[in-house]
Order: C-alpha cells, then structure tokens, then sequence
C-alpha cells in the first residue's frame, strides 16, 4: 500500500489536498489538524492510510504519526468509519482525543458531531488501554489568518459531510457572536460544536 507521498500541493482546503506527485495528482483527505499544519507549504510529505470499501477507494493523508496512529486506532472501533475519525480530528486535537479517552472523559468525545453516548463509551472501552502505551509527542498548531475564511470554512464542513445550509447558518452563528474571530480552525471548530 501507499504509506506517504511526497509532492507540490496542487489544490488545498481545510478539508482536502490535491498533492502532485511527479505529474499524478493524488485526491487526499485530511483532518483541520493537518490543514493547519501545511496551509503555508507549497510542497509537503503526507502519511497516508488508503480506505478500501467496495464502492469507493479514499486516501487520508496526516502531516504526522501521532495522527495517523490515532486515526487507525480510532477507526478499529466497532462503529467508527474513516470519516468520523475525520471528524474527530477536525474537531479536537489529536493529544486531546487521546487525553479524553485515557482520562475517560465521555462528555468531550460526545461534543464532537456524529459521536454519541455509545460510542464515546466504546471508544473508551477498547482505546484506554492502547493509548495509555502508545502515548505520543504531538506538536501544537499555529493557523494563520486568510482572507477567504468564512468560505474555507463553509467548504471544510461540506467536504466533512454537513448539509450546506446548516453549514453556512452554523458559521453565521460563530461570526456573529464573534465578529473579530479571524483564524480559521477556530472558526470550524466552534461551527461543529454549534450544530
């Protein structure tokens, strides 16, 4: 399988990359969390993880192995798909998903769209253990400013999966109650959380 690519950032959203490699543009999925660590980068290594189901072949990409180890190991949990993983590391940071399990802290993994109290329970379950051995160094972010961001932001939530206009009325929410919010991640986060 594919374990990293190497190439020229071609097309970036919050969302999803376009890397090309050597001429052949590969469609990467990525978390917020490796968004803000490659807006800037013209070029960029991603570790991925290619998803293979029968109607569909989906590469996710990570800009480092503490994620990617988090993704896999969330998306070996009955009832977490790839997407979801998605969506938990667009919403929390990878060390605070790893703290909320280890710490079994259930209401910080339900704040997160598309995890009940089910499956916050299994995720603490089955995870507890490994992340207590495989605890890993995550580096924090620095998102800078753009100035398309309600637009990057509309399109990162669609991309996740979030019907347009409950997108666009959840960003209208955060930027009215915060009109001098201007960094991007933050933006999406509080979005999520306001669904």
């Amino acid at each position: 399988m594919i374990a990293y690519l190497i190439g020229k950032l071609a097309y970036k959203s919050p969302a999803l990359v376009h890397l090309d490699v050597n001429g052949v543009g590969y469609e990467v999925q990525i978390s917020l969390h490796t968004y803000s660590r490659i807006q800037s980068l013209e070029s960029c290594k991603l570790l991925t993880f290619v998803h293979i189901k029968e109607d569909a072949h989906t590469m996710y990409g990570f800009f480092d192995e503490a994620e990617r180890t988090i993704f896999l190991q969330l998306i070996s949990v009955s009832g977490v798909g790839a997407g979801t993983a998605r969506m938990m590391l667009s919403s929390l940071q990878p060390e605070d998903i790893q703290r909320a399990i280890v710490m079994d802290n259930e209401k910080m993994l339900e704040g997160v769209k598309g995890i009940g109290s089910k499956t916050a329970k299994r995720l603490i379950l089955e995870l507890k253990d490994k992340m207590r051995k495989h605890k890993e160094d995550v580096l924090h972010l620095s998102v800078t400013s753009h100035n398309t961001i309600q637009e990057d932001a509309l399109n990162a939530l669609v991309t996740l999966g979030i019907a347009r206009n409950m997108a666009e009325q959840a960003v209208q929410r955060v930027l009215k109650a915060e009109p001098q919010l201007n960094e991007l991640e933050l933006l999406i986060k509080k979005s999520l959380k306001s669904l």
